[in-house]
């Protein structure tokens, strides 16, 4: 864990990750496999991280790797197999449509964990990061679209598919400003705060199941 950093920066992104996993579990139907998976996953995450792994950063390829790689490989063998296509066609696209209202909170720890200097300003809404846009449409979006009895296909999809685009900014604009071997961005004030516990649970957990949910809403909506 980072030390002397505000105890709240932590408890706010510990609580975010714990609604997101819920709200997910809702989208996906109550689905008891899925929540267990993804808690499995955060604890093997956190003892790994709690013991300082990836805090070495001079190593290729980076040991980060290991926090966002697994999880998006699980998302692409979801939609390669017949029966992942199934889970993911079962999933709620309001209630996924929802959940993205979680980016608010993170974008707000993001802005805190810059004031500590533990990110860099790009990473936040006063830099390249729009993604607090995604959060803030996202429960208008929902009820708007959702309002009659057939959703608006069209300005879902629109809406699914520029707030992907918002989540590939940010996602590259940190990794970027990452202190490994490959960092172009933010010399002077690196991310750091994601080589720590709990913020590792951003990479590991958070930005796969965003990424996730646009990408089954995305497919839903072109198959109707």
């Amino acid at each position: 864990m980072i030390q002397g950093l505000p105890s709240y920066i932590s408890i706010v992104f510990i609580l975010t990750t714990l609604v997101t996993v819920f709200l997910f579990f809702l989208a996906s139907g109550r689905s008891v496999a899925g929540l267990v998976l993804i808690l499995a996953w955060l604890l093997v995450q956190s003892i790994v991280s709690l013991n300082g792994f990836y805090t070495i950063t001079n190593s290729f390829p980076p040991r980060f790797v290991l926090l966002g790689a697994p999880a998006v490989l699980f998302v692409l063998i979801l939609f390669i197999s017949k029966k992942g296509r199934r889970y993911i066609d079962s999933m709620d696209v309001k209630k996924l449509t929802y959940l993205q209202t979680i980016r608010i909170p993170v974008e707000l720890v993001l802005f805190w964990l810059f004031v500590a200097g533990y990110v860099p300003q790009l990473m936040t809404f006063e830099g390249r990061n729009f993604d607090i846009l995604t959060g803030i449409t996202a429960p208008f979006v929902a009820f708007y679209a959702f309002r009659k009895q057939q959703p608006d296909k069209k300005l879902l999809l629109v809406w699914n598919i520029i707030c992907l685009a918002l989540l590939v900014n940010i996602v590259v604009n940190a990794v970027l400003s990452a202190p490994f071997t490959f960092q172009r961005f933010a010399f002077d004030h690196p991310n750091t705060a994601i080589l720590y516990f709990p913020f590792t649970w951003l990479p590991c957990c958070i930005v796969p199941i965003v990424l996730f949910s646009h990408l089954a809403s995305i497919r839903q909506l072109l198959k109707r």
